[in-house]
């Protein structure tokens, strides 16, 4: 399984820009898991997989570092949630190692379209947090969507961190930025329960993981303070870009070929 120079420098070019994105809104993977896919396409996609797990969870640290020293989050939500989605990831990766996962795309690929639409037409969403909702409520949806999506990141993967600002803005009405700081604790977890799982397999690639987790934290750290210093308007420019980008993506796996 050995790699070249040129194109462990891709990998790591990718995961740059996968940190700097995924810590602003989300969705790195969907940078670096299709660029890895083609750069190394005689490898496994499980190899693969759980090696981009280790560069996915140093990027997502190094931002959650960054939010936490500026946004105040709900503990007691944090941990049920976390909790949930990394026993959720846990069981995703691990069927990720049983069976393909194609058949999530066109799902995706409609979710993304009402996503995408919404976003651009809704110009306050995301913009203000609201308190609209029960404590009993606001756990239970967020519950529900730590499931969810956290086996889907263990499953799938691309577009987690996406799926999780959504959810905390569009389920629980938090702001771009408090949205974007509890995501970013969960998908700690959804990474963690998977590396586990790839462990246990032995399904990572050290010498591509440690390269790119090292490039993927620093482009973390810079995306996340990029964040945090231009607010909510710009993170949901960055988020429409990405889901439109994410939209692309899918809409190719699925008709494109």
């Amino acid at each position: 399984m050995d790699t070249s120079l040129v194109q462990l420098l891709l990998l790591c070019a990718a995961a740059f820009f996968a940190g700097f994105v995924d810590a602003i809104v989300g969705g790195g993977g969907l940078i670096q898991t299709p660029a890895a896919l083609v750069i190394l396409p005689n490898l496994p996609v499980v190899n693969v997989i759980g090696s981009l797990k280790i560069p996915a969870f140093s990027g997502t640290a190094i931002a959650t570092v960054q939010y936490l020293r500026k946004v105040a989050v709900r503990h007691e939500l944090v941990l049920l949630i976390c909790s949930l989605a990394f026993v959720a990831s846990f069981a995703g990766s691990y069927l990720l190692t049983l069976v393909p996962n194609d058949f999530m795309k066109p799902v995706l690929l409609v979710v993304l379209s009402v996503v995408a639409v919404y976003t651009y037409t809704k110009k306050s969403f995301g913009q203000h947090s609201e308190h609209t909702l029960t404590a009993s409520t606001e756990l239970a949806l967020a519950a529900i969507a730590a499931i969810l999506i956290g086996f889907y990141d263990g499953f799938i993967g691309p577009g987690t961190g996406s799926f999780l600002v959504l959810s905390f803005v569009g389920l629980l009405h938090f702001n771009f930025l408090k949205a974007s700081a509890h995501a970013k604790l969960v998908n700690l977890s959804t990474n963690l329960g998977s590396i586990i799982l790839f462990l246990l397999k032995g399904k990572i690639i050290w010498a591509i993981a440690l390269p790119m987790a090292c490039c993927n934290a620093l482009g973390g750290f810079v995306g996340a303070r990029l964040a945090i210093a231009r607010g909510n308007s710009f993170i949901r420019i960055f988020f429409l870009l990405v889901v439109v980008g994410t939209l692309l993506r899918f809409l190719w796996d699925v008709v494109g070929r």
